[in-house]
Parts: structure tokens; sequence; C-alpha cells
């Protein structure tokens, strides 16, 4: 009589064929983007993350040291494609007047605010969290959007659509206003409307980067 087979494991479907590690590795972190969309920052498991990426938990912890360093690298990935969308956008204008216009228009519409709520939520867990990699990560991504700030003015100034004796001071106003836009619209508290935040953030354009006669 043959003695009874030992049942075998149920393989995830991603598991059963071998892919390069920066494969795998991508696999993972793309998995993770919705989740944290849906569920916040903190609320985001290696277990959550496997079931999304069709892969074992084994395979996620064989990849990644720990759940913060997979959805670091999540955001990273999501800030990275939405700023880059945003110079997609302001590529297309003429001038560097037209490009800030397109750009205010591309912070403030109904499909950024997930962008929003997930940028807010990424920053409040980098308060809470100790490492300082984590924290050099955050501070790399805002320092990369002032860059892109402060260059459309530069460019303005250059081709003489603007003037201005402290763009510095112009780059700064014009993220943390953005930031506190972003924020109100999305707690409505009080009520802000797409078309009211854009005004208020071009109305600092047409204030602090005069436009030569």
């Amino acid at each position: 009589m043959k003695a009874a087979r030992t049942p075998r494991r149920a393989v995830a479907a991603a598991d059963r064929t071998r892919q390069p590690t920066e494969v795998r590795r991508r696999l993972i972190v793309e998995a993770a983007l919705p989740l944290i969309a849906e569920r916040g920052y903190g609320s985001v498991g290696v277990r959550d993350v496997a079931a999304a990426a069709g892969v074992s938990v084994g395979t996620v912890t064989y990849h990644f040291g720990s759940v913060q360093e997979i959805l670091s690298e999540a955001m990273v990935l999501h800030i990275e494609r939405y700023y880059a969308a945003l110079s997609e956008a302001a590529a297309q204008a003429a001038g560097a007047a037209e490009a800030l216009r397109l750009l205010v228009d591309a912070l403030f519409t109904e499909d950024t605010d997930r962008h929003w709520r997930m940028w807010f939520d990424y920053w409040n867990a980098g308060d809470q969290d100790p490492d300082q990699a984590f924290a050099r990560g955050q501070a790399e991504r805002y320092e990369a959007w002032h860059t892109q700030i402060r260059e459309l003015a530069e460019r303005g100034v250059a081709e003489g659509e603007f003037s201005s004796e402290d763009l510095n001071g112009f780059t700064v106003r014009f993220a943390a206003l953005a930031d506190g836009l972003a924020l109100q619209r999305l707690r409505q508290a009080p009520p802000l409307s797409t078309e009211d935040a854009r005004r208020h953030l071009n109305r600092l354009i047409e204030t602090e980067l005069r436009r030569r006669s």
C-alpha cells in the first residue's frame, strides 16, 4: 500500500516563476500603492502587501527588511510620477508665465486629491518614525519640488517675463501656500473649491513675480 502523499502548499501565481530581484521588488512596491491610497500609510501591513502582490509573506520579507521600507519606496515612486506629470504639463508652455499657470492647474484637480491625501499621510508618518533615512527621503522630495518652482521663476526672469528680487522667498511661499490650500481642500474647513485654490496661488504669482512691461 502506497503511503499517502503530503499535501503540497499552495503557491501564489507570482511565486511560481522566478523573477529578477528588481522585478520582484517593483511588483511588491506597485502593489502597495493602492493599499496606501485606500487604507492610509499606517494601516498597511506585510500580509496586506503580500496578498495584493500575489506573493508569499516570505517573499516580501526576503526582498524588504520592513513594511516601512516597502511603503517608503512606494511613496517615492508615487511622488516621482506625480511631479513628472507636473513637469510634463509645464513643459508644454511657450513661456514661464504659462508654465506656472499650467503647473497651478495641474496641482489642483479632482484627481490630485488622492495624491495630497497620500502625501500628508506620508509626511505625518515621517514625523512619528525615528528612521533618519525616511526623513531624508521626504526632505529630498521637497527639495526637488522647490527646485522645480524656482527654475520656472528663474526662467521667467531670464526671458524678461518677470521681475523679482527674492526668488528664494517666492519659492518657499509658493510651496507653502500650495500645501496649505491642498490641506484645506481635503478637509473643506472652511470650504475651498478647485477654482478658488488656483486663484489664490495665481494671485501669489502675479503679486510676487511682477510682469515686465
